[in-house]
């Protein structure tokens, strides 16, 4: 079994991709949706958080609220460092316990994980290969905007990730979103149909 990682800028397709990897029978775990259940009440990373950033960021039944988290961090680099510092290796720790999970489940061909920050974290060292799903940064602004950010706040989201010709650079294989949603999956359909080919031929 090959283990993926699929990662691309915010607002950048990556969950269009692994909303279409998963029609395909592939397993793709969600790291992001992890990242935010790891810093709820009683959950590993709550009181660590807590300690770093303060009762302010909570709301009145004590959950993180993750806007408010959100606007303290990615003011501030070294905030967003220390935050990061926090729940990125308990994720990792899931991925691999995931990935083994499914190894022991006789999962075939691959699976993935899919993070907007596989390559920041360093995750991606540990896999076989990394599918990069990228368009080009004004599609991601525009994208952001009609999310209802504010342009600044846009701005910022983008600039606190790797720039995407740098992830890029990691990639394995790459799927361009920039241009209509079926031509994202006739990339897909054709990554799938090679990692199929790849393991049959194992």
């Amino acid at each position: 079994m090959l283990r993926l990682g699929l990662t691309g800028g915010i607002a950048s397709g990556k969950s269009a991709v692994a909303a279409m990897l998963r029609e395909m029978g592939f397993s793709v775990l969600d790291a992001d949706s992890l990242a935010h259940k790891l810093i709820e009440p009683g959950q590993p990373a709550y009181d660590e958080v807590l300690r770093e950033f303060g009762p302010s960021i909570t709301d009145a039944g004590g959950r993180v609220d993750r806007a408010r988290l959100a606007a303290v961090v990615f003011a501030d680099r070294a905030k967003l460092d220390r935050l990061n510092a926090i729940v990125h290796p308990r994720v990792a720790e899931v991925i691999s316990r995931q990935f083994e999970e499914w190894q022991r489940q006789g999962t075939r061909d691959a699976a993935f994980v899919e993070a907007a920050l596989i390559v920041e974290a360093g995750i991606h060292k540990s896999l076989d290969g990394l599918v990069v799903a990228w368009c080009a940064p004004e599609q991601q602004f525009e994208r952001l905007r009609a999310r209802g950010l504010s342009e600044a706040e846009a701005r910022r989201r983008i600039a606190a990730q790797l720039p995407v010709e740098e992830k890029l650079r990691y990639a394995t294989e790459k799927i361009d979103c920039s241009g209509s949603i079926e031509q994202t999956r006739r990339q897909v359909e054709a990554l799938a149909a090679k990692l199929r080919r790849s393991q049959t031929a194992q």
